[in-house]
């Protein structure tokens, strides 16, 4: 009890932490702290560990050269600064498949935990680091260049960062769980094919706006003072519902496979 109490207790100091570096929004702060608390119920501190692998180096990279990435903010609904929905987004998935096991352990929802954290890894590091690139990325869609911060788009630069931002949660994953080697590759693999799944959805399904005072094509509902008009994607399918979808497909699909070949 007293050790469950201190790890609460750590959990909220470490997200308010994250407030006050102004990696998390308030909402993101409180989502965290509940997140947090369902992971620990699962996998207990190995699964918080993990946790703070992929939050610490994706808030890293979010931070990592902020000011040349300031002008991507005209384009996207969101900032560095995560709010509750991006919290779900990237950990919601991770969580529930941490309270499936609480409920009834199985090696396999141990699998989707991981691939989860890994997608979101993966995406994150693809996002951060791939904005950087000299050059502007190119849209699946079409295979021209675009703006940097376009959804479906992507960029040598981008994709190298995925494939180690879903290795080094692989690699934790290895040294925390004592996974054997194929299952560490198996998470390496699927956390990259959540990366892939988020720029397709992306590409395909995820709303996009364009201003109808400056022109600029956006995610935000919003831009000028004035309402934007949405000229691609699903109405409900937004960054945050791809981020999320993206990694629980990934999941789910490597849930399938381990149970396919234990």
């Amino acid at each position: 009890m007293i050790e469950n109490l201190f790890i609460l207790i750590i959990i909220i100091l470490i997200s308010y932490m994250g407030y006050l570096l102004r990696s998390l929004s308030f909402s993101g702060t409180i989502a965290a702290i509940f997140v947090g608390m369902a992971i620990y119920a699962g996998y207990g501190v190995k699964g918080l560990i993990l946790l703070g692998v992929f939050f610490a180096t994706s808030s890293f990279w979010s931070k990592y050269k902020a000011a040349s990435k300031s002008r991507l903010e005209e384009k996207l609904a969101k900032g560095a600064r995560r709010d509750w929905r991006q919290v779900i987004a990237n950990g919601g998935g991770a969580a529930l498949f941490s309270m499936l096991s609480f409920i009834h352990y199985d090696k396999a929802w141990l699998i989707g935990f991981i691939v989860c954290l890994a997608s979101a890894n993966s995406d994150t590091w693809a996002s951060e680091i791939g904005s950087l690139s000299k050059k502007n990325p190119i849209d699946i869609r079409s295979f021209v260049r675009v703006e940097k911060g376009t959804s479906g788009a992507i960029s040598l630069l981008g994709s190298t960062a995925a494939l180690f931002g879903s290795l080094i949660i692989s690699i934790s994953s290895l040294l925390l769980f004592q996974l054997s080697i194929i299952y560490g590759v198996m998470v390496f693999l699927f956390g990259y094919i959540g990366n892939v799944l988020d720029t397709l959805i992306g590409a395909y399904y995820q709303q996009l706006y364009r201003c109808n005072e400056c022109g600029i094509e956006t995610e935000k509902k919003f831009h000028c003072h004035s309402p934007t008009k949405r000229i691609k994607g699903i109405a409900f399918v937004d960054n945050d519902m791809v981020n999320f979808l993206s990694g629980f497909l990934a999941a789910i699909l490597a849930i399938v496979v381990f149970m396919l070949t234990k």
